[in-house]
């Protein structure tokens, strides 16, 4: 996936803000209306004008293909998330790095098994390192136990998404457009609201 998210030329004739300009929310809506009769496009966007439209806006913005925001970018619990294989692409599509790579640290099959990106600035040809992911973290953080939970089948993969999730929160924010990155919306654990006490609980009892 990485290889097929390539940066690509912004829509010309588009206004950078095209919902506040009728003629070019028109034009931008038409391309969503395109997208969206396609069976191409994934199917949480078929027969969804709106949402494609949303999508093409967001590609135009970023200067990537509607499709791959299409196929990276889906909603869990209500919230727009990318895909953690997005994040890489994203990185290099940023213009900001070169030589964007992982490495893998630690003991493969333990919990000191870990992985982080690096890449080099363009800006200063500094060699910026990212956070690293461990399993230790994962399990720490309550990733690896949950329902369908990947980090026990293709871990590999997972300190790999991870490190790139966390490498582009850091520093390419701007590219995310405030969406989440993948597991990040499971992570958030809601806490149950405490209940308040029954102050006629002792009431309650005397009567019965």
């Amino acid at each position: 996936m990485e290889n097929e998210i390539i940066q690509a030329e912004q829509t010309r004739g588009l206004s950078v803000d095209v919902f506040s300009n009728p003629e070019s929310f028109q034009k931008i809506y038409d391309i969503g209306k395109m997208f969206a009769s396609s069976s191409l496009v994934p199917a949480a966007y078929q027969g969804k004008a709106m949402d494609c439209t949303i999508a093409v806006d967001m590609a135009n913005r970023m200067g990537l293909s509607p499709m791959m925001v299409m196929q990276n970018l889906y909603v869990v619990q209500g919230k727009p998330s990318w895909s953690g294989q997005a994040c890489t692409s994203m990185i290099i599509a940023s213009g900001k790095f070169k030589n964007v790579h992982h490495e893998y640290t630690g003991e493969k099959g333990t919990d000191s098994w870990g992985c982080y990106l690096e890449a080099e600035r363009l800006e200063d040809h500094v060699i910026v390192k990212g956070a690293e992911v461990t399993i230790k973290m994962a399990k720490d953080e309550k990733w690896y136990e949950k329902n369908g939970s990947k980090w026990k089948t293709m871990p590999e993969l997972m300190l790999a998404y991870r490190a790139s999730a966390f490498f582009a929160r850091v520093h390419i924010p701007n590219a995310l457009m405030g969406c989440a990155v993948e597991g990040e919306a499971d992570d958030i654990a809601k806490e149950k609201p405490q209940q308040a006490p029954d102050v006629f609980a002792e009431c309650k009892e005397v009567e019965a």
